[in-house]
């Protein structure tokens, strides 16, 4: 083949020489997208300008307007600060930096000594003075022996290791500006100066693939955009971010704590937290007769036998617990994920077309070995329940049940003041369970079940777990940060290696397709998100403590306990603040435990058996005095129909 066809985004197609590059393409269309790109699309794959086309595609050019350009630009930011610390530390040696670089890079380090602020603020300093050299990034392919050789030289040990992590056969790629080489697959920048500004966030311990018996290494974050002022801003979120931070909202409102001395990555709950955790569960569980959904609850502790079955066993054992059982014979698990039991459940008796789809969901608690160093609060944890369930169904209902959890997604997120929902499917990781041609499949019917019910269809690349591909429901917080939450998948294993079958139509054993599917996931991990996305301002509905009584003497006490008494008996959850301090040290105490309506009890409420309501954040009081029963009325309508105000 002497010549290719690309395909340009504005459907004019470009013939170049067999093996042009993605910069030589950007070239040909014009000079000005040229010095402004950063990295290529090749049918819809990010690739390195230098990137060679051996086949016709379709292409698009990325700049840093695109959000792929900013993730190029801190990929190589990653390599420049690598680049810094090797000048001003030469013995240090260079582990793996971030496969994530939407947001921040980092990288670890061997180094004799912890870095110290002094230390970073020499390798930032650094880092700018390598970008002003403006040096060519420059990709190059290479055998495995000559890696190995110039690793070598270099006294990376680290390295070495990483480089036994490629599996045969496939490109090795390492990507260097000016004195500084690593192992990398791309894509980065043309030249340093494309790196706008930069900034160091923070330091922290790791270890060495993540062993805890390893080396012990150190990280340096950072991050990287096209302008000092993206990078103004950005640091501006990281700022309300912290604000929001769910490890500190959630101490402040006294939801949930974490020791990690007695019990490390599993929370403690606390009444008001536990509150929120089962007004979650309750909203979930009254849309299950609606959408079909039966709840089951399955055994925590399961013989091994179950999870070789499943293949969680040879892909995730490191990740769960086992202990020995009785005899030295029988291994136990601790459940780490619902499916292989859902699926012992499917397989007790003989189902039939008739009783499908099944769905079965289940809260119960799940355990699972996360590495301290990834422990997180709540967004990460070694304990937590899903709103999880299993769809079993024919093959032609597929594409309808996805559909309806569309449905139930966009009512639970609507419910919860979630917007801006994104869908991406996610397809085969490089060790899979199951044919490429099923995988091939199945990832098709989710493209076309996401893109016929009005969505756009992002693609993730090999980013799906070993037994399905999956639908990825991503939300973006009130700062602009992205979050997978709901997720749907077709498994390509588990039927199969249950030996699952239902009496078809045709009187035949068939084989059923099996779907997962969460709509908020990880009830830990979802309360984590939502608590930093609303800062703690819970929906009326949701609140831990949905009105507080606030006496302005204690001549309204009893009357407060009256009201109190009422409210709930009405299913509405009160809370009477009786301390002798001002009216408007309790308002201010009850804006900081942002409890969504306060009543105000003074001696003419007290006398015409009314309150004053005054709503979180107003200035003043929302209404006139009201009548208490009328009130209580119209805030049970509110609970009942689970609305986001109190008032009308």
């Amino acid at each position: 083949m002497s010549s290719i066809d690309v395909r340009l985004p504005d459907g004019k197609t470009l013939t170049m020489p067999h093996g042009s590059t993605v910069l030589a393409v950007a070239q040909e269309i014009g000079p000005g997208l040229a010095k402004a790109a950063l990295a290529g699309r090749l049918d819809g794959t990010l690739v390195d300008l230098r990137q060679p086309i051996v086949a016709d595609a379709a292409i698009e050019i990325v700049t840093s307007r695109d959000a792929d350009g900013g993730a190029v630009i801190r990929h190589s930011a990653e390599h420049v600060m690598a680049d810094a610390v090797k000048r001003l530390f030469p013995n240090a040696q260079v582990d793996a930096g971030r496969s994530d670089h939407s947001e921040k890079f980092q990288y670890d380090f061997l180094v004799d000594e912890p870095f110290t602020p002094d230390d970073v603020e020499a390798i930032e300093k650094t880092m700018l003075d390598i970008i002003a050299e403006n040096a060519s990034f420059e990709r190059v392919v290479v055998t495995r022996e000559e890696a190995k050789r110039r690793f070598s030289e270099m006294g990376e040990e680290l390295k070495l290791q990483r480089l036994d992590d490629i599996p045969e056969g496939d490109e090795i790629t390492l990507f260097q500006h000016g004195p500084f080489v690593d192992l990398c697959r791309g894509p980065h920048v043309q030249h340093s100066s494309q790196i706008g500004a930069v900034r160091l966030l923070e330091t922290s311990g790791s270890y060495f693939r993540g062993d805890e018996q390893g080396p012990k290494l150190q990280r340096i974050y950072g991050t990287a955009f096209a302008s000092a002022k993206e990078l103004k801003a950005h640091l501006r979120r990281i700022e309300e971010a912290k604000e929001r931070d769910h490890r500190r909202v959630g101490t402040a409102l006294e939801l949930y704590y974490i020791d990690s001395d007695i019990a490390p990555g599993t929370p403690f709950y606390l009444p008001k937290g536990m509150t929120l955790y089962n007004e979650l569960q309750n909203y979930m569980r009254s849309l299950y007769p609606r959408y079909g959904f039966q709840e089951v609850m399955t055994p925590q502790l399961c013989r091994s036998d179950l999870f070789k079955n499943s293949g969680h066993y040879r892909m995730f054992k490191d990740d769960m617990y086992f202990f020995e059982g009785e005899d030295e014979s029988e291994e136990i698990g601790v459940k780490a994920t619902n499916c292989p039991c859902h699926c012992e459940l499917f397989g007790s008796k003989m189902r039939s077309y008739r009783d499908l789809p099944l769905r079965f969901a289940e809260f119960s608690r799940l355990h699972r070995n996360e590495r301290s160093g990834t422990l997180n609060g709540l967004a990460r944890v070694r304990s937590f329940a899903q709103d999880d369930a299993h769809v079993y169904c024919e093959p032609d209902q597929v594409i309808p049940e996805v559909h309806r959890f569309f449905e139930m997604l966009e009512e639970t997120y609507q419910m919860l003041g979630l917007g801006g929902v994104k869908m991406a499917v996610s397809t085969r990781p490089e060790d899979f369970l199951g044919e490429p041609s099923d995988w091939d499949k199945a990832e098709r019917t989710l493209i076309d079940a996401v893109e016929g019910a009005g969505y756009e269809c992002k693609v993730k690349e090999g980013e799906a777990v070993f037994y399905a591909p999956k639908v990825e429901c991503d939300f973006q917080d009130v700062i602009g940060r992205t979050w997978t939450l709901g997720t749907i998948q077709i498994d390509m294993a588990m039927p199969e290696r249950f030996g699952l079958k239902y009496v078809g139509r045709d009187g035949e054993l068939h084989q059923p397709a099996m779907l997962h599917r969460a709509v908020l996931g990880s009830l830990e991990r979802f309360i984590a998100i939502y608590i930093e996305h609303t800062g703690g301002d819970f929906p009326f509905w949701l609140a831990p403590v949905q009105v507080a009584i606030l006496p302005i003497s204690e001549r309204q006490l009893e009357y407060g306990q009256q009201v109190a008494t009422k409210l709930m008996e009405a299913g509405i959850r009160a809370q009477l603040d009786e301390r002798s301090e001002t009216l408007g040290f309790k308002i201010r105490e009850a804006e900081v435990q942002k409890i969504p309506l306060m009543l105000v009890l003074g001696d003419k409420e007290l006398e015409d058996g009314t309150v004053t309501p005054r709503l979180r954040r107003a200035k003043k009081q929302s209404r006139d005095a009201t009548n208490v029963d009328a009130l209580v009325a119209e805030l049970a309508e509110a609970v009942g129909e689970r609305r986001a105000a109190p008032l009308s």
